[in-house]
């Protein structure tokens, strides 16, 4: 059931220069936080895109989202339009290194699944989404890249069961947050 629109960014909150983190600031992020889901864009270039999946990712809880510096959209007024409020309260790191990004969530203890269609992915439905989590998706079109699939602790993949090939990178954001939510208990 769809929530009203009444958190949409106001025009002046359109305007205000928003607190963006980098990849140094995981740790506080992680903070006191039990078992985070984090969802994490590997070089999502379209500002639509973005949005929307910042609007997910709020939706479903997530503590934050990481991006990355280079080959990603950056959050225009374009994107914070699409999030609908959820650039403004859901905190954005900008890793300049996604490796090291990643490295600081495992040290942390959180375990790190990326999204493929590689044959050792197993099914978004039966893997285990429970615990401190971040779920990686991939850029439209090419997926996540390779040195970000092997830094991953496990694949997942989304069954498809029609002739088309692939969701839309915020679609697929979706699916896979609020499994990992409804696995949690959170109905």
């Amino acid at each position: 059931m769809a929530r009203s629109n009444d958190r949409a960014p106001r025009h002046a909150d359109l305007l205000r220069p928003l607190k963006l983190y980098d990849e140094g600031d995981i740790p506080a992020l992680l903070k006191d936080v039990k078992d985070p889901l984090i969802l994490v864009l590997d070089g999502v270039q379209d500002p639509h895109n973005l949005g929307a999946c910042l609007r997910n990712a709020d939706c479903a809880g997530c503590t934050f989202v990481i991006i990355t510096r280079k080959n990603s959209a950056p959050v225009t007024e374009t994107v914070r339009k699409v999030a609908v409020g959820a650039a403004e309260t859901m905190p954005i790191v900008q890793a300049n290194n996604l490796r090291n990004a990643l490295g600081k969530l495992k040290d942390a203890g959180v375990w790190i699944a990326g999204t493929s269609d590689h044959k050792a992915s197993q099914s978004l439905f039966a893997a285990k989404l429970t615990g401190p989590l971040a779920i990686i998706l991939g850029a439209e079109g090419d997926g996540i890249r390779h040195l970000t699939a092997e830094t991953c602790d496990f694949l997942l993949r989304i069954p498809m069961l029609g002739s088309v090939p692939c969701l839309n990178v915020s679609v697929s954001a979706g699916v896979c947050l609020f499994e990992a939510v409804r696995q949690r208990g959170h109905r």
